[in-house]
């Protein structure tokens, strides 16, 4: 008995030492992951172009279970996730980034039917017949600074062109740090305000670094997770090709619209140049360096409702968007951009749920403005020659 009472005592020692090894362990695998900040290099671990194909678009949605794709804010994981990261870019490819909102990303289109999608189905070639690809890098927030985060990391990839659709509600000054994916990378947003001397406000809580428990293993756990549920949800994107949900029903973009003239908190009769985030647009064409860029205004809704004479839609009054249209001219004169404006390039009725939301049809004529823009811009045109179908 005596023996029996020794033998247990000696197990629970040793069964406590254990425990007591593996908290320290634990403790100091947090510690670490506090300090040094592992996570984005096991972000830019991915399944995707390694076992299953890369994803078309990046990782955004709100229903999982049936669109096979949901809405994280790590960059390094959403380009990990995206076809653009397959392997080394080809020596016949003439490769083309479309950044830009939801409209660009493809709200209830399907990937070939988005903007870039219908590009790169268009089997269009360079005039010394390589073949140009096309990568929709779109995400579903309206922030100039969004672009600005996603072309830093874009030009990684070797792109020969970027397409830059924005549209006036990207441009109001206090949205330009809300976006989720901005807030995120926290102190990225910090670096880039700094790096080219941006009107914006650094210190507020939209940029608040995550403190030393956030950073730890358990503060991390929801992103690491998120990462993980990113790679069994490429099961189902590898068989279906699905990454939305498509409703058969949806409510249509508003016609009839309020009688009122404000734009956020600004009211007529003038739009002042310094409420809108310039300087950030100016920033991407920095960062895009020697590649050119096409500037395109993207297409609105312009309502025939009520009261459709004093708004185009639900977004934007007349007075406002009419002025944001000069300026933007007016800034793509000044600094020598290529630019479009193809505002009402598409009829109302090729709109869906948003007054910025194309339908298949409406995308194909914003893929014709585009092709024949690049074909007419003269510096473009020198690298790009007549693109052929």
């Amino acid at each position: 008995m005596q023996n029996e009472c020794k033998q247990n005592v000696f197990e629970w020692r040793v069964l406590g030492r254990v425990l007591i090894k593996a908290l320290v362990l634990f403790a100091m695998v947090n510690l670490l992951m506090a300090v040094i900040g592992p996570l984005p290099a096991v972000e830019r671990l991915s399944a995707y172009n390694w076992i299953f194909p890369g994803r078309e678009r990046f990782p955004f949605g709100e229903d999982p279970a049936a669109a096979y794709n949901f809405s994280l804010y790590s960059l390094d994981a959403m380009f990990a996730s995206h076809r653009l990261a397959a392997g080394d870019k080809a020596a016949d490819e003439y490769r083309v980034i479309v950044i830009g909102d939801s409209s660009t990303w493809g709200t209830l289109l399907k990937p070939e039917e988005t903007l870039a999608g219908q590009l790169d189905l268009a089997g269009l070639q360079v005039k010394d017949a390589r073949n140009v690809r096309f990568y929709n890098l779109g995400y579903p927030t309206l922030s100039l600074f969004k672009d600005l985060m996603v072309i830093e990391r874009a030009m990684a990839y070797q792109p020969d062109l970027i397409l830059w659709l924005v549209t006036l509600d990207s441009f109001p000054t206090e949205k330009q740090l809300v976006s989720p994916i901005v807030a995120n990378h926290a102190a990225e947003a910090q670096s880039l305000i700094e790096k080219y001397g941006l009107r914006l406000n650094g210190s507020g809580d939209e940029l608040e670094a995550p403190g030393f428990c956030q950073r730890t293993l358990i503060g991390q756990r929801r992103a690491l997770a998120d990462l993980a549920r990113l790679q069994l949800y490429g099961v189902m994107w590898a068989a279906t090709g699905i990454d939305q949900v498509y409703p058969v029903d949806y409510p249509p973009a508003q016609r009839d619209l309020e009688d009122d003239e404000s734009f956020h908190d600004r009211q007529p009769p003038v739009l002042q140049p310094e409420s809108l985030a310039l300087d950030v647009l100016s920033a991407g064409m920095q960062a895009a360096g020697e590649v050119p860029v096409l500037l395109v205004n993207e297409p609105i809704l312009i309502s025939d409702g009520k009261n459709s004479d004093v708004r185009y839609n639900f977004y934007y009054p007349r007075w406002a968007y009419d002025q944001y249209r000069q300026l933007l001219a007016d800034e793509a004169v000044m600094n020598g951009w290529h630019y479009v404006d193809v505002w009402n390039a598409i009829p109302e009725g090729e709109f869906t749920n948003s007054a910025i939301h194309r339908t298949p049809v409406g995308e194909k004529m914003l893929v014709d403005a585009i092709i024949e823009a690049l074909n007419a811009s003269i510096d473009i045109a020198e690298q790009v020659s007549e693109l052929s179908r």
